[in-house]
């Protein structure tokens, strides 16, 4: 069963200083180890760093930036959530491809992300996207789980696309 990519009652957008409370809520139901408000605070400029929101309330987000490479400008999906009762319809995809598409016009040539070993349907939305897990890395993560490193190559997505 394909699953939508733009939920038809869900909008995505920009993220705005007032969403970051909503933000955090979500991050902290969904994470043992979440961000605190001000790592998100510090993210608000980043093109890549969207919300969706439902009936004008947040339901997930995407945290994704852009850095300077000597031409091949890299971007990193950073963090990515949706609110569990929203879950399994699409919104993680839409918001993750929307990101990816602000990234590319932010000049990103590759994008990266770093997503836990064990986070199955993580690993399965990116690599429905277009992202190859390129190696591990031990201990990533305070708890010590090992990160899988995934990347996708933009110019090849967006001919795909």
């Amino acid at each position: 069963m394909a699953v939508p990519t733009d939920p038809a009652d869900v909008t995505v957008r920009g993220v705005e200083e007032s969403d970051l409370g909503a933000i955090v809520r979500i991050e902290r139901d969904s994470f043992g180890q979440p961000w605190p408000y001000t790592a998100f605070e510090r993210f608000l400029d980043e093109p890549g760093f969207l919300v969706a929101t439902r009936d004008g309330a947040v339901v997930g987000y995407v945290v994704g930036d852009v850095t300077p490479n000597f031409g091949r400008d890299i971007g990193h999906v950073k963090d990515l959530a949706v609110a569990e009762p929203a879950r399994q319809r699409g919104i993680g995809r839409s918001l993750l491809v929307q990101s990816l598409v602000a990234l590319a016009i932010e000049g990103a040539k590759l994008v990266k992300l770093e997503v836990r070993e064990s986070n199955a349907p993580a690993q399965s939305l990116y690599r429905d996207v277009g992202f190859e897990t390129t190696r591990r890395v031990s201990r990533y993560y305070r708890d010590g789980e090992d990160a899988l490193v995934m990347v996708l190559d933009v110019p090849e997505w967006q001919d795909e696309q």
